[in-house]
């Protein structure tokens, strides 16, 4: 056999080869960024509900304490205020994940969701401590009315 068919084809296979190899790392890192942009929209979906969230329990308590004078009031509209805030920042990074993360860098995606992760992580006790206190406020109205009925 000639040697240099044989070399011709030995190159049209590594040619082949690499072609291939490219092929799967630009479809694994095209599967990366989809799922990153994925895990995008599913954590700013989980912070708004954990944000509404906040709001209606903030509600609810005001609502209570509004019904008992002998409660301390709490800055209901600083509250507000709070979350209002939170909802708008989440607004800018949807904007962003609309408008921006098809040409972000996966490192990008990555800083934004890690973001989004840590708001959750400092949201969620005070999700806890909010349904604690709802629980005790709940509790402390129901006394209250108890021994309003026994007098």
């Amino acid at each position: 056999m000639n040697p240099y068919l044989t070399l011709g084809v030995a190159a049209c296979l590594a040619i082949l080869i690499l072609l291939a190899g490219t092929a799967v790392l630009l479809r694994k890192r095209q599967n990366r960024r989809a799922g990153s942009i994925r895990d995008l929209l599913d954590l700013a979906d989980r912070l708004e509900l954990d944000l509404k969230t906040c709001r209606s329990g903030l509600q609810q308590a005001h609502a209570v304490m509004s019904l008992n004078p002998d409660l301390p009031a709490a800055s209901e509209k600083d509250a507000r205020h709070a979350v209002d805030a939170g909802l708008r920042a989440l607004l800018q990074q949807r904007l962003w994940i609309r408008d921006r993360s098809p040409a972000a860098t996966q490192h990008e995606l990555d800083e934004t969701a890690g973001s989004m992760r840590e708001a959750r992580d400092r949201l969620q006790p005070l999700l806890k401590a909010l349904a604690q206190a709802q629980t005790e406020l709940n509790s402390a109205m129901r006394e209250q009315i108890r021994r309003d009925s026994d007098h």
